[in-house]
């Protein structure tokens, strides 16, 4: 009986995950910093636009994305609203907030840093 119980608690918790999968996620949060309420990476680190960009294309490839890493969309992540995903050269996919592409600062050491604002004067905080 104890056996059975368990695996019914266990078929719940997989029915209960599969439809959190399922579920439609802002894939950033927003934070306080020196600057004012900024768009986060769920780690928390500032988010930014490049201006560069086009709407839902991304510019910022090879040596760029390795120091300004783009914010990936994982499998099964789905847009809404203002979110949206661009698809980048080697075909992975990049979420974007109003049609602007993400990244993050390899500088930027914790959350709330935002040393990459006005970067060459191409890069901007992501506000909400």
């Amino acid at each position: 009986m104890l056996r059975m119980n368990a695996l019914a608690v266990l078929m719940v918790a997989i029915a209960g995950l599969s439809s959190a999968e399922a579920k439609t996620v802002e894939p950033v949060k927003i934070v306080k910093t020196q600057n004012g309420r900024v768009l986060a990476d769920p780690k928390g680190m500032t988010l930014y636009t490049f201006d560069k960009d086009h709407m839902g294309r991304s510019e910022c490839t090879l040596l760029c994305a390795a120091v300004w890493p783009p914010l990936m969309a994982t499998k099964g992540q789905k847009p809404s609203d203002a979110w949206t995903l661009v698809k980048r050269a080697n075909g992975s996919m990049q979420w974007a907030y109003k049609g602007r592409p993400l990244y993050t600062y390899r500088v930027d050491m914790k959350p709330g840093d935002i040393s990459g604002e006005g970067v060459e004067g191409e890069w901007h905080i992501a506000k909400p």
